[in-house]
């Protein structure tokens, strides 16, 4: 029988479809709108970095919370934060009060992050993690491609309008998640697990995580620091071309990288995590080197392309890597959390360092050395031993069998009774 991820996993991608359209809404009108109170260039920057800033400090913290209240209350009120914080900022009426919703919102992002991955991680049987992850970060990128094409007929209407509709949305995805998983005996915290939750400590001496942590970090500085702050830049400088252009050159590599989640998911699961990453990170660290020497548009494009369809491969097997070493009833907030800090370190210094390199050395040396630091990480995972699950793990269906009969007996009568937002029914 085909394998099928659970229901309660489509509901994590609905809602993660439905925040990335709020976030790409809103993301083109935050330094414009920070601009209006009179501030200069490094406060409006400080703007976009507080919230990885906040995201880094609180995201020990909700790793505890998840461990302590489970990830579906976490994940809602986290969304919910974020909802109160974003809406907020449109009816901002000075620099620093924007700067304290959006930390804010800093807080709740961080708290419904951590406790989505764990959520998903606890839902999805072991040999499924792959496409489980994968279809999740596809969820995200779809919904900031499509993110600012609403936004943009929002604008006229004001400011503060596309604040205000992101924080609706999220509630919409508040809602959909409470909603469809509210009965749901799959998401629900088994009492009877008093395993000690995995420390961070305890995860770092897996050479799996190792490699996750390093591939996390050098991505984060390579999608945030090259893609979002420096590709704009180059195209409209070095190859002289509109900011148009540029724009459509960020949806070329999202495109690249859309087109491999699918497929780097299906094969994680199937030929092991290693082979994949490994070549996730050879194929996203040249082909970032090669954008900082393309003569010309069409050169960039294509390694644009190329670029991103290596962040697409790297993504599933690395975070599910990270489930691997937590395992299927293992407590691992403070081990996501730490890989999600990780991350955050890279999208914080990524910008910095490719605007200070380029500043310095010219656009060359900053792509190059944001290639290098990809394939450095290579290492890593070269050390790293494989995590796919040559049996699959004890799971959540283990857990709850005592109560709807043995494993092997024959499928149970239909009852009606709402699991997961769709009426129960026998496996076939």
């Amino acid at each position: 029988m085909r394998e099928r991820l659970p229901v309660e996993v489509w509901v994590l991608v609905a809602a993660s479809f439905i925040i990335a359209v709020g976030f790409g809404i809103v993301a083109p009108v935050l330094p414009v709108y920070a601009s209006s109170f009179g501030v200069g260039h490094t406060a409006v920057a400080a703007l976009i970095s507080a919230f990885a800033f906040v995201r880094l400090a609180f995201a020990p913290v909700s790793g505890k919370l998840v461990n302590r209240f489970g990830e579906p209350k976490i994940y809602i009120i986290g969304i919910l934060i974020v909802a109160v914080g974003t809406a907020m900022c449109g009816f901002s009426s000075s620099y620093a009060e924007m700067l304290s919703w959006r930390a804010l919102a800093g807080v709740g992002s961080t708290m419904f992050t951590v406790a989505a991955l764990g959520l998903l991680i606890r839902i999805t049987p072991a040999p499924m993690r792959g496409r489980a992850s994968g279809m999740w970060a596809a969820g995200f990128l779809i919904g900031n491609i499509a993110g600012p094409i609403v936004g943009a007929g929002l604008v006229p209407f004001g400011l503060w309008v596309p604040f205000v509709s992101y924080g609706l949305l999220l509630c919409l995805a508040a809602f959909v998640v409470w909603f469809f998983l509210r009965r749901s005996t799959l998401v629900e915290i088994d009492r009877t697990n008093t395993e000690v939750p995995m420390s961070v400590r305890e995860a770092v001496r897996h050479g799996a995580y190792r490699a996750a942590l390093a591939s996390g970090f050098a991505n984060g500085w390579a999608v945030f620091g090259v893609r979002i702050s420096l590709v704009p830049v180059f195209v409209i400088e070095a190859l002289e071309h509109s900011a148009a252009v540029a724009g459509i050159s960020m949806s070329v590599f999202a495109a690249g990288n859309a087109a491999m989640l699918f497929l780097s998911g299906r094969i994680a699961d199937t030929r092991g995590r290693k082979p994949v990453a490994i070549a996730g990170l050879i194929i996203s660290g040249l082909a970032t080197v090669w954008m900082g020497f393309s003569g010309d548009l069409w050169t960039f494009m294509a390694a644009s392309l190329v670029a991103g369809a290596g962040a697409g491969l790297l993504n599933p097997p690395q975070n599910a890597v990270v489930a691997d070493v937590i395992g299927a009833r293992g407590k691992g907030g403070p081990v996501l959390a730490g890989f999600q800090m990780v991350t955050d370190l890279g999208a914080i210094i990524g910008p910095m360092m490719a605007g200070v390199l380029a500043d310095s050395f010219g656009f060359e040396a900053s792509f190059a050395i944001t290639g290098a630091a990809l394939l450095l990480s290579v290492l890593f995972w070269f050390a790293a031993p494989e995590t796919l699950p040559t049996h699959e793990e004890e799971h959540t269906a283990a857990a709850v069998a005592p109560e709807c009969g043995a494993l092997d007996e024959s499928a149970e009568v239909p009852t009606g009774e709402r699991v997961g937002g769709k009426p129960r029914h026998p496996e076939a």
